[in-house]
């Protein structure tokens, strides 16, 4: 004989009655949008791996971040492809980069849109690092200078916050000390304070155009194994200055969101990266899952697990499924 308190489906027999004892819910204001911005005239230019996703030249990335703001979706990211790439990554830190003249056109249009940047030197390396090469590594301390450059360009530009995605060692204590000493106090940084060294990445490689021409990125990026690391790297950045810790990939490191969680009482990011992005279009393609279904309960994974910003390429499908 079941007991009355062993009723659970009483609650879960009516929506009304769901709807009031949810625990998690997404918003759009949860939601940040990749976009990868080219120079040239006329370019959009669908990434094969990425259904929906665009390398497109700045007069396209403004007309697609107004549609983004139109569905409410507050804040993009900017991942920027440049016309020529060269050992020291210079297209990065230039004053007339492919981002900085990106952030100035949205900003230009969409004042209140809030702008963030990657800061990283992969994708205007000659040899898809993320930093400077020496004796066949990327060289930590020479790399940190130029990402400080980066990073004072871009707010420059007018970025509203800057996002190392690098993983060298101190590099958000010294772009903290570069945007203070230049008069931007106010620009926060998202660190990516826990990026593995992921297969997930690969789409995102052919979108950015950042695939390494020799090696890996492991002796700079965390091991897929290590959980206590994770809590280490953040504990680092936080000290350094980062206002916003982020996790990278999502799905495969719930976990760690929520250590970081339970750990850190402060906002917390998760990046739903190109692989994971790139499965739930394949499968869907396919007929094999309902689209919309998987993707609002991979939303609802990572706010469980603790995270209150999701960067994801689905963010304009989110924001248009959350507005019916």
């Amino acid at each position: 004989m079941i007991s009355s308190s062993d009723r659970s489906r009483r609650i879960r027999g009516k929506e009304v009655f769901r709807r009031m004892t949810r625990e998690n819910s997404v918003s759009v204001n949860d939601l940040i949008y990749p976009m990868f911005s080219s120079f040239g005239k006329g370019i959009s230019k669908e990434v094969s791996s990425m259904p929906g996703v665009y390398q497109q030249s700045i007069e396209n990335i403004v007309a697609e971040a107004k549609e983004v703001y139109g569905l409410g979706i507050p804040a993009v990211i900017l991942f920027g492809i440049p016309e020529t790439k060269d050992p020291v990554g210079s297209d990065a830190y230039s004053d007339h980069g492919i981002i900085q003249e990106t952030i100035r056109a949205i900003k230009r249009e969409l004042p209140e849109l809030a702008v963030i940047t990657d800061v990283c030197l992969c994708e205007y390396t000659d040899h898809g690092h993320c930093g400077l090469i020496k004796n066949g590594d990327v060289d930590n301390d020479s790399t940190v200078e130029l990402l400080a450059r980066e990073a004072l360009s871009h707010a420059r530009a007018g970025a509203d916050m800057v996002a190392p995605s690098d993983m060298m060692d101190g590099r958000v204590r010294a772009i903290r000390e570069t945007l203070d000493d230049n008069g931007f106090k106010h620009i926060p940084i998202m660190s990516y304070a826990v990026k593995y060294a992921s297969g997930y990445y690969g789409p995102f490689r052919e979108a950015a155009e950042s695939t390494p021409q020799f090696g890996d990125r492991r002796s700079y990026q965390m091991d897929p194994a290590n959980r206590l690391e994770a809590l280490r790297e953040a504990k680092q950045d936080i000290e350094q200055g980062a206002d916003i810790i982020m996790v990278k990939p999502g799905l495969p490191y719930l976990d760690i969101v929520r250590d970081l969680r339970n750990e850190f009482n402060m906002p917390l990011a998760v990046y739903n990266v190109s692989g994971e992005y790139s499965m739930i279009k394949a499968a869907s393609a396919n007929g094999w899952i309902d689209e919309e279904r998987v993707v609002m309960e991979t939303m609802l994974g990572f706010k469980r697990a603790g995270a209150d910003i999701i960067i994801t390429y689905h963010a304009k499908d989110v924001a248009r499924w959350l507005s019916r």
